[in-house]
């Protein structure tokens, strides 16, 4: 068999920061020509839970398009997980195993247009949780009853930590159906609706309509109890299902009073929920909480804020439960809108922490919003840009979301109309509804509908550290002004008060001089712009 990975070599790389990436992090973190002639249509997750022994068993059913024939298709999973065969029509297939990328060597002809598929038969003890979501894997806990609390979490790791897939970003899946065996006498939650339950295996057959993401698929295992509530929205009637621990019920049907609040911001701002077929869900996990798509996870201890902390040290992040607002604001950005490389992340976080403020907005007004956006600026370290390196699964800066709010609150100020900034938020799920995207193309769209070139704003704000610095001179009623520590060309409308009135300049990186009624001595640059001045 011919070596099929041999160019994957070239691939490693040492950037500026002395980072060195391994031919690992490009068969995860790239479009293998193993990946990439072939289109997913469905899988078919079936697989046993045994917590005692910490220990996963079952397969998963591969269906894809061919996109153009070849021989040979990569499937992702992480050690100590093991592939045991991998079946099509029956047969048998030989796989040449790369520690966490496996190659199965087809023997069917692939024709292009035809739907295939493969089954992938594996066990073993998955990676354990170190400290969820963060470093995740499974979670194996007990509630406080000793019943066995069980659930996954795996973004960045990868989906492949705990199950076989397509483990890149750029290919959703168009359907899923998640089968799990649970240890008898407690409930499997996972994404979609229930279609049904094996009360004899006590299998519980999740099914997923929409598009999804690899690690947006999630197990939660537990005590549960169920309540329900319907929800009038854009797109009709939507079901909104809580599952929790049975001795949090009453704390739960009060606190989750948030979550049609939450709805109702989003859809306003962002549009109709992307997922209706699938209904909406806030699983209770032994973990701080993801936004698995559908299947929201909470563990947020039924606190406000942050843990009970207010994040922006305003007040205002007490008014809502972060973890209810923040990971359901995913459903937007991230589940409906989806980074093709990890890159890119800052388009689910900057959106999504961007969304808290929005929330507030909605609720409490615009002044609790820019209360907020500015209160998260002082989490913002600029330790290195918020995009981060392409093909090899390399996240950007942690201020993809402190940073990437303030840049679409200081966005926002520029649009400087509110309707219009709704319909450009709106529009960007409606252009890119259940789609995998790039910056590039969230940019593009953003600058046409603002009718601005806003390739050096996004290019200073994300792809390097530098905050734009206002520097002017005042002589009488005269301004002089210009914006330095900036890339080339950079130019921002910046909205000025003088004597506690606005006005609106706009400085490039070359000096301008105007005349501004009043005392200029009172020059105030708007707070809710992202920028350094001497005031």
């Amino acid at each position: 068999m011919k070596k099929i990975i041999t160019f994957l070599a070239l691939a490693i790389c040492t950037f500026t920061q002395a980072q060195t990436f391994t031919e690992q992090d490009t068969l995860r973190g790239s479009i293998t020509p193993e990946r990439e002639w072939w289109d997913l249509n469905y899988y078919h997750l079936d697989i046993a839970v045994d917590p005692n022994e910490k220990f996963i068993s079952g397969k998963n059913t591969i269906r894809y398009k061919v996109l153009d024939p070849h021989q040979v298709l990569q499937v992702d999973l992480q050690p100590p997980l093991s592939i045991e065969k991998v079946t099509q029509d029956g047969k048998e297939l030989s796989v040449t195993h790369n520690i966490n990328a496996h190659f199965i060597q087809l023997t069917k002809p692939q024709v292009k247009g035809e739907f295939n598929e493969i089954v992938v038969t594996y066990s073993g003890h998955p990676k354990e949780a170190v400290n969820a979501p963060w470093d995740g894997g499974f979670s194996w806990k007990k509630d406080n009853n000793g019943k066995d609390f069980v659930a996954t979490s795996c973004q960045g790791l990868g989906a492949s930590v705990w199950w076989p897939n397509k483990d890149h970003m750029y290919d959703e899946v168009d359907s899923m159906l998640i089968s799990v065996k649970a240890p008898k006498g407690l409930m499997n939650v996972s994404n979609g609706r229930l279609r049904s339950v094996n009360k004899e295996t006590n299998i519980y057959n999740w099914f997923v309509s929409n598009p999804i993401n690899n690690y947006g698929v999630n197990v939660n295992i537990g005590d549960y109890i169920h309540f329900s509530e319907m929800y009038q929205g854009e797109k009709g009637a939507l079901d909104m299902d809580y599952y929790v621990l049975k001795d949090n019920l009453e704390k739960a049907k009060e606190h989750f009073k948030d979550a049609p609040k939450m709805m109702k911001a989003f859809e306003y701002w962002f549009g109709p929920y992307p997922f209706y077929e699938d209904s909406f869900k806030l699983v209770e996990v032994p973990y701080l909480g993801m936004e698995h798509q559908s299947s929201v996870t909470y563990g947020n201890q039924y606190k406000k804020g942050y843990l009970g902390r207010d994040l922006s040290n305003t007040g205002w992040g007490l008014k809502f439960d972060f973890i209810i607002i923040h990971e359901a604001g995913h459903e937007w950005f991230a589940n409906n809108i989806t980074y093709k490389d990890a890159a890119d992340m800052w388009v689910h976080e900057g959106f999504t922490c961007y969304s808290e403020s929005l929330f507030l907005d909605y609720h409490y007004g615009t002044e609790a919003a820019n209360a907020y956006v500015q209160g998260i600026r002082n989490n913002i370290r600029n330790d290195k840009p918020i995009i981060g390196i392409y093909n090899v699964n390399h996240e950007g800066s942690g201020d993809m979301y402190y940073k990437g709010s303030n840049i679409l609150h200081t966005l926002r100020q520029i649009v400087d109309n509110d309707r219009k900034w709704r319909t450009i938020l709106r529009g960007l799920n409606s252009e890119f509804y259940h789609k995998t995207v790039t910056t590039d193309e969230i940019e593009k769209v953003i600058a046409l509908e603002m009718k601005r070139d806003l390739k050096p704003f996004f290019d200073q704000y994300l792809r390097t550290t530098k905050i734009p610095f206002l520097e002017y001179k005042v002589k009488g009623n005269k301004l002089t002004y210009r914006f330095i520590n900036t890339v080339e060309d950079f130019t921002m409308p910046l909205k000025i008060y003088v004597n506690g009135t606005a006005a609106w300049i706009e400085p490039t990186t070359e000096w301008k001089t105007e005349k501004i009624k009043g005392d200029l001595n009172s020059l105030k640059v708007d707070p809710n712009f992202y920028v350094e001045t001497k005031n």
